[in-house]
């Protein structure tokens, strides 16, 4: 494992992403949770059910995967912009250990700028409720049993394991499509907003493919609370999620060690 971590190449990866003037932009979409569960929680009333699908929903498959998104691109997307990414390939060191270091790297700092401030609203919202049951009986008219409080550290708990398990994912899948792309940016922000934004929302079979939904399965399966809208099970989750992982670092390292930096003739 230390043969795929580079603590160099870490430490000035790090240093270089941070001091972007993108890095601003890494906590926009926490202060927008935040506030927006601030605004939620002071306008409704405590008997009004907690709105889970906020922190759920549109927190994994918009928010954190934007995070993800600027933060995955900017590891090695940026110096493939720049050029300066051939300074490093040209040192004895690994490609499989530079895509495993920037990808540590871009999964820690988006922990930090996505599943804490995640926590963080979560335990501002106080936890879920789970959605009301209609029961019906034949020859009698449908019974409305109301939802039950969903437990608040279990509901912050499952909420915040989601997003670390969606900032791995997630970051796996973009460090690969900078890999691919000088324009993954763009591919991504498609990605995010066509994908996982519109598709898995509404059409089920799109889910087995959906980070999102691998994030909500798991959180569900500690929160216990229906209205997450999870449409996969805990299991489905960790195996699709390991094998989605497993395989865009996969197709990220053998697309680094083919990656050419063209010039021009001598």
């Amino acid at each position: 494992m230390l043969s795929l971590f580079n603590p160099t190449v870490a430490w000035i990866t790090t240093r270089a992403t941070l001091g972007r003037k993108r890095a601003l932009l890494f906590a926009i979409p926490a202060v927008v949770l935040i506030v927006v569960t601030v605004a939620l929680r002071a306008s409704r009333p405590p008997s009004r059910p907690w709105p889970s699908h906020v922190l759920g929903t549109f927190g994994f498959s918009v928010l954190l995967p934007l995070t993800a998104l600027i933060i995955g691109c900017s590891v090695l997307g940026a110096e493939i912009d720049d050029g300066s990414i051939i300074h490093l390939l040209a040192t004895p060191v690994r490609r499989s250990s530079v895509i495993m270091t920037k990808f540590a790297v871009a999964t820690v700092l988006t922990m930090i700028f996505a599943a804490v401030p995640e926590l963080i609203a979560a335990l501002i919202s106080g936890g879920g409720d789970t959605a009301p049951v209609i029961k019906i009986t034949p020859g009698s008219p449908p019974v409305v049993i109301p939802g039950t409080a969903v437990n608040s550290t279990d509901f912050a708990i499952g909420l915040f394991v989601g997003a670390l398990v969606g900032a791995v994912i997630y970051n796996a899948i973009f460090v690969m499509v900078s890999a691919a792309t000088t324009r993954a940016i763009a591919v991504g922000l498609l990605y995010v907003l066509v994908w996982e934004a519109l598709l898995s929302n509404f059409v089920s079979g799109a889910r087995l493919l959906s980070v999102s939904h691998y994030c909500l399965g798991i959180a569900n399966g500690i929160a216990h609370d229906v209205s997450l809208g999870a449409g996969l099970t805990v299991l489905t989750s960790v195996v699709m999620g390991a094998v989605v992982t497993v395989a865009a670092l996969a197709l990220a390292v053998n697309l680094l060690s083919s990656f050419t930096l063209k010039g021009e003739p001598a």
